[in-house]
């Protein structure tokens, strides 16, 4: 899958056994325009032998590209259970670069991952963009408007996904206005306003939303067990 890996520790194990990859940040979110590099996400699954050693595989590699990082199976999923904002978008990106048997597999989990947990760990990831924004606000006179913009992107996403059951990180029909904040070019009290009503929006949603208490850990669990026993089969009397 890629050209010219670097001799670092991790990224034989992304040449080798990613088994998801995907393009998420801003064009993901059909936001490019806002500018930003090209954000690149992947899940490796490491031999299940090389759990077998006392030094384990790790958990998280970044690179070899700029601006491209990758988790290890079993992290991922265990991230996605806790609702982490970057996991989640990384399952539902619409740009899938590539996917083998077992990211096809891990892809048909999605619903297995959501839960009512998202509110809670939305908010929080909005929560410390708007004190990012507010911040620069303190410093320079003026907010981070690119943390202002993924703030209301952010909510929005929260209060769509509470009220579908479903994710969806494109920003649809909120694209211009998102792209105005982005610019600068929405008062920041607006900002806030916004902010506001997205919050009392969620508020409403999650006490009527399709979502389950909590994500299906159980049907992520059968997956992942699976998952590793196919990749010992074969190597497990061909050490790693």
């Amino acid at each position: 899958m890629h050209d010219a890996l670097e001799d670092e520790p991790g990224h034989a194990l992304v040449r080798d056994h990613t088994v998801y990859a995907c393009v998420t940040g801003l064009r993901a979110f059909g936001l490019a325009d806002a500018g930003g590099p090209e954000v690149r996400r992947g899940v490796f699954a490491a031999p299940a032998p090389l759990f077998w050693r006392l030094d384990k595989p790790p958990a998280h590699v970044v690179g070899p590209r700029p601006d491209e990082a990758s988790w290890e199976l079993e992290r991922f999923c265990t991230l996605a259970l806790r609702g982490h904002l970057g996991v989640l978008e990384c399952l539902h990106s619409p740009l899938v670069e590539h996917a083998d048997a077992t990211g096809r597999e891990l892809l048909g989990l999605r619903d297995a991952f959501l839960s009512r947990r998202v509110d809670a760990s939305l908010r929080a990831q909005a929560a410390r963009l708007l004190s990012t924004a507010e911040a620069a606000i303190r410093d320079h006179g003026v907010p981070r408007w690119g943390a202002a913009l993924h703030l209301l992107r952010v909510l929005t996403c929260c209060r769509d996904t509470l009220r579908t059951g479903r994710m969806d990180i494109d920003a649809g029909a909120q694209r211009d206005r998102l792209l105005a904040v982005g610019h600068g070019e929405v008062p920041w009290a607006q900002v806030r306003s916004w902010v506001r009503d997205l919050h009392e929006e969620c508020d409403r949603e999650v006490a009527r939303t399709p979502l389950p208490e909590a994500p299906d850990r159980a049907r992520v669990e059968d997956f992942l067990v699976r998952a590793r026993a196919l990749s010992a089969a074969p190597l497990a009397s061909h050490p790693v």
